[in-house]
């Protein structure tokens, strides 16, 4: 071959791979789909097919027709979870934190707590108080909610006297665990549902009911995935929402809480205030001596609903107890202990004072506080016994 041919062939070989690396650049620049989606089609998940929220409440109310009643206040609940999901989501991004601020331009005034009423309380109480009261029925009479000093008619809640003839009563924490949201951390919401008591008029004495008495307990977990924990009185199902579909789909049948767990949820940093059973109970965990048979290990994220939630799944003790400065803890009996009581007895585990059935304790006011200790049946057992033998 001459010289000339093997010029030519070798700028037509150049112009070729040239073209060729330019027009695979172009399709990769331009191109709207990223290829390595393409490249992955055959990895992609499926996803299951699971029952959604709406289906499983019309079967369960089907099953027991006392509840039918109560299937759109529980959608509405459900509703609510979603819409406190993205005001934690956007805690960050929309500014609000702070304090709640009156029409007025001032700050709100202090809650029952003491505490200085924030932005996300009140909005998430609004949305709460919302679903409820006017959540497609009208059969919740009243409601009462961990951040009001009393409870409140439905009609006065919807502007409405047409929503006061419901005979059930609501209560609720609608956000437990706010401050671990600047750290993005777990937060939840925790209600339970009872009967009105017949023939009385609706007022605080209205809600002083004991937790056997309960109807429907719940919580929403806010968290890696947003999960709706329920119970009705047979059993505790739980729902994940699908971020996809925007429902909430039946991911978890049927829980059951092991018999004993290996996991101790404590805010130890109240240790020196706690009582000799406690102490020495703890002390028994962290020396791997537990009756149990079970190596402990410690866990802790500061917000009730995902402490509890933990144990629940995977066993063991969530446990607040009274201290020298606050004997009778911290935790509401109305709000928290008891929906979380009936959810953990329900899922065959146990709630305790320490001296007594949780569900067994009648309030005699409405943010009446209580030590709890709430898990596996084998994990609170023990500690009852520190209390009845060691005091």
């Amino acid at each position: 071959m001459t010289s000339s041919c093997l010029y030519f062939t070798s700028i037509v070989s150049v112009w070729i791979l040239t073209t060729s690396i330019a027009s695979a650049f172009q399709s990769n620049h331009y191109n709207t789909k990223e290829p390595s989606l393409a490249r992955s089609t055959s990895t992609t998940s499926t996803k299951k097919n699971l029952k959604t929220f709406e289906r499983y409440l019309e079967i369960e109310c089907w099953r027991h027709t006392e509840l039918r009643e109560l299937e759109p206040v529980l959608k509405s609940v459900a509703g609510s979870c979603k819409e406190i999901n993205r005001i934690v989501q956007r805690a960050q991004t929309d500014d609000l934190f702070g304090a709640a601020m009156g029409a007025d331009g001032l700050p709100l005034d202090d809650n029952i707590q003491g505490e200085v009423q924030q932005q996300l309380d009140v909005l998430c109480n609004t949305h709460m108080l919302r679903a409820f009261c006017g959540g497609g029925s009208s059969c919740i009479h009243s409601v009462a909610s961990e951040e009001e000093d009393e409870p409140r008619c439905c009609s006065d809640v919807m502007t409405d006297s047409a929503f006061a003839v419901g005979d059930y009563i609501a209560v609720f924490d609608p956000i437990d665990g706010s401050k671990n949201i600047d750290a993005s951390l777990p937060v939840g919401s925790i209600f339970g549902i009872y009967k009105k008591q017949p023939g009385s008029d609706v007022g605080e004495q209205t809600f002083l009911q004991d937790g056997g008495a309960l109807v429907a307990a719940g919580y929403c977990l806010f968290s890696a995935s947003t999960v709706l924990v329920l119970t009705l009185g047979s059993g505790v199902d739980g729902f994940t929402l699908d971020p996809d579909s925007g429902k909430f789909l039946h991911t978890l049948k049927d829980i059951r809480i092991p018999r004993k767990g290996s996991i101790f949820s404590f805010n130890e940093a109240n240790y020196r205030g706690f009582s000799e059973p406690i102490k020495r109970y703890l002390k028994l965990l962290k020396e791997g001596t537990s009756k149990t048979g079970v190596s402990m290990t410690a866990r802790y994220i500061g917000a009730l609903v995902a402490d509890v939630h933990n144990i629940l799944i995977n066993g063991g003790i969530y446990g607040y107890p009274g201290t020298t400065s606050n004997p009778k803890g911290k935790l509401r009996l109305l709000y928290e202990c008891a929906p979380m009581g009936m959810i953990m007895e329900q899922a065959g585990g146990a709630a305790s004072t320490g001296h007594k059935r949780i569900l067994d304790v009648k309030p005699t006011e409405i943010h009446e506080r209580t030590p709890v200790f709430l898990g596996s049946v084998e994990n609170v057992f023990e500690l009852d016994q520190f209390f009845q033998y060691d005091e």
